[in-house]
């Protein structure tokens, strides 16, 4: 849920909930942004709000009411604790970064055939009923999109004067089973920092949540075995605009190269612009110039706010999972970023601080 404070006493004003009995991890991972969103009645104060779940909400940020339509569709029952599943779910009429509301067979990928059989044997065999697949643990099942969204941390960005949204994405699944406690225990699952904890291991791979009758097995993305690679044919993240007031997409294209990426974690080296995984947002500036880094092939790129291409990119010394900002200063603009890394995304760890600044004069 989003929830409004009252700044003078702290006391709630409203909420607005956008998922019920949350079995998916999706929080709210992205910020709200305010903006004036215009309306036939005149501009009206609201938050835009993006989800992992790709839907894009706005709200009256005075009274928390939907401005913008939002619907209701039908949850899939059964799985682990069925009577726990909210029968219904919201979802948002004006925007979703969703590129698509189903997985199919087709969409299974591989670099060899044999990669593709794997994979398309694991969709199968997997429990998947669409949009809030309810987890199980007699088999895998499939989440999409996944818990890293959609929209995460990073949020998006707004460019009030020209109406337009700037929102980066991610549109990959994961591959998932809860791991009931008797079994857990026999695999030596245990907290992090615990003596006996697991070392090492992908994110989520082995997550005991202590306490509770299941642990979890997460298979992010969906990697397929051996080779590393995703199961979901790519592009695995992309970048678009919308229109603030209608939320129709203006352009949408894939971001982030394929330099990092490859089979068995070998660097391919290929300048070719899949859409990789990426979290992070963007800053757009009044020139209408968008930049971004985010995706996992550590460059910041400048592009073109009108027509979605890119203008200028940079090789970051660590992984790019943080916003940009801009900020002048005796009137010359410039961009800054810190560019810390990320272990989930398997980026490179840094602590330097990056500035850039177009040459005086120029």
């Amino acid at each position: 849920s989003l929830v409004a404070l009252d700044v003078n006493t702290g006391k709630p004003r409203w909420h607005f909930q956008t998922v019920r009995n949350d079995v998916w991890d999706y929080d709210l991972g992205s910020q709200a942004t305010l903006v004036d969103f215009p309306t036939a009645a005149g501009a009206v104060p609201a938050v835009v709000l993006p989800s992992k779940q790709g839907d894009i909400y706005v709200l009256n940020r005075a009274t928390g009411q939907p401005i913008t339509p939002v619907g209701q569709v039908t949850a899939p029952r059964g799985g682990v604790e069925p009577q726990m599943r909210a029968p219904t779910q919201r979802t948002s009429g004006y925007h979703t970064l969703r590129r698509s509301e189903d997985l199919s067979e087709r969409q299974m990928w591989g670099m060899s055939p044999i990669d593709q059989m794997i994979c398309r044997i694991q969709f199968r065999g997997a429990s998947y009923q669409g949009f809030y697949t309810p987890p199980t643990a007699d088999r895998r099942y499939i989440q999409y999109p996944g818990y890293n969204g959609g929209s995460d941390w990073g949020g998006i960005a707004i460019d009030p004067a020209r109406g337009v949204i700037v929102a980066n994405y991610n549109d990959m699944p994961n591959y998932n089973r809860l791991v009931p406690r008797a079994e857990a225990d026999r695999k030596g699952w245990a907290p992090r920092g615990e003596p006996n904890a697991r070392k090492g291991g992908a994110e989520g791979a082995g997550d005991p949540q202590a306490g509770a009758p299941y642990a979890i097995s997460v298979n992010a993305g969906w990697r397929m075995p051996f080779t590393g690679l995703l199961c979901k044919e790519p592009p695995y993240g992309g970048i678009r605009t919308i229109d603030l007031r209608t939320g129709r997409t203006l352009w949408d294209r894939p971001l982030g190269q394929a330099l990092k990426n490859g089979p068995f974690g070998i660097p391919s080296m290929l300048p070719v612009e899949i859409g990789t995984p990426n979290n992070g947002g963007a800053v757009v500036t009044a020139g209408g110039v968008i930049f971004i880094a985010a995706a996992t092939d550590d460059l910041i790129r400048a592009i073109d706010l009108k027509t979605g291409k890119t203008l200028w990119t940079d090789k970051l010394p660590g992984g790019g999972q943080a916003n940009p900002m801009v900020y002048e200063v005796g009137g010359r603009q410039f961009l800054v970023i810190a560019p810390g890394g990320h272990h989930f995304m398997e980026t490179p760890v840094s602590d330097e601080v990056i500035a850039y600044a177009l040459p005086q004069g120029a």
